[in-house]
């Protein structure tokens, strides 16, 4: 395999503690006033027990991720510029509460040189080590020219 930007196994990390601003901020950004993201006394009567955080908002830390492998080659990238192909299998496995710290793994699984892109897998657990998300992202750069 020749060279590349990144290889298999290149890995990088984020954790956030996820507050109360963060829900409102992504809320008026988005539009997403569901109920599940800002109403305590409806989510109290339900399962939850409170409010959890957007799915979306994980994706978006997810996105933090992939900037942070870019950033770790960045002086490679002469001729072409890393961009997001999207997210595949993403799957919210728990709820993500007000006050937990989720920890992001980007794993580099996959690299096609052809086609200048990597796949990589992500996780998002909580604060107590229990997965709440998992994602497949897809990185490719592309010629400047």
């Amino acid at each position: 395999m020749q060279n590349f930007y990144v290889k298999i196994g290149d890995t990088v990390s984020f954790a956030k503690t996820v507050s109360e601003s963060d829900i409102y901020m992504f809320a008026g950004i988005t539009g997403d006033f569901s109920v599940n993201h800002v109403n305590e006394q409806y989510m109290a009567r339900t399962k939850f027990g409170r409010r959890i955080a957007h799915g979306v908002l994980m994706i978006g830390y997810m996105s933090t991720c992939s900037t942070m492998m870019i950033d770790k080659c960045q002086g490679l990238a002469r001729n072409e510029t890393p961009v997001s192909l999207g997210y595949d299998r993403v799957r919210f496995l728990a709820p993500v509460f007000i006050g937990d710290t989720v920890t992001l793994t980007y794993t580099i699984a996959e690299v096609d040189t052809q086609k200048r892109q990597s796949v990589s897998d992500i996780s998002v657990t909580n604060q107590n080590g229990t997965l709440v998300a998992v994602a497949r992202h897809i990185l490719r750069w592309v010629a400047n020219n």
